[in-house]
């Protein structure tokens, strides 16, 4: 019985997308919006590449059990439009997952973007996956309000 948790949450940023693509396409720019790299400044990490270009490898081993250790791939880009990622957990679980920033002009000073989150999820964890879900989708979420307010500064 497995099934796929897909986790999608979305935010307006007041600047054009070519700015935002230009700051998301570096791995290690999350380091200041994401609430799980800010979780633990101590971690380890090791790169990989280039980073910026695909093939890149952002690799990372924590203590923290929340944060964990695992590997981000960049696996796919998009000029202005969109990044994607192969995801690869060791701990707290192990587990795979792909997730992707989607980029799309509202207007020339505005652009929506869309983290997308997705991962396989096998009995007995998909009989909570809904609480997973809620979980994620609000890291992600505050994890893309920082993200906006560092790009509107």
């Amino acid at each position: 019985m497995a099934s796929e948790m897909i986790v999608e949450k979305s935010v307006v940023i007041n600047q054009p997308r070519e700015v935002i693509y230009d700051y998301l396409k570096f791995s290690k720019n999350m380091d200041h919006y994401s609430v799980w790299n800010m979780k633990d400044p101590n971690k380890k990490v090791e790169y990989t590449g280039t980073d910026g270009t695909v093939g890149f490898l952002y690799k990372w081993d924590s203590k923290d059990k929340s944060v964990g250790a695992g590997t981000q791939q960049i696996t796919n880009l998009v000029d202005g439009a969109r990044i994607e990622y192969e995801m690869n957990f060791e701990r707290p679980m192990k587990n795979t997952g792909t997730s992707k920033f989607i980029l799309s002009e509202i207007n020339e000073r505005q652009t929506l973007v869309i983290w997308d989150f997705r991962g396989p999820t096998k009995f007995p964890m998909s009989l909570f996956k809904g609480f997973f879900q809620k979980m994620l989708g609000k890291d992600l979420l505050m994890s893309l309000e920082n993200l906006k307010k560092i790009l509107e500064k």
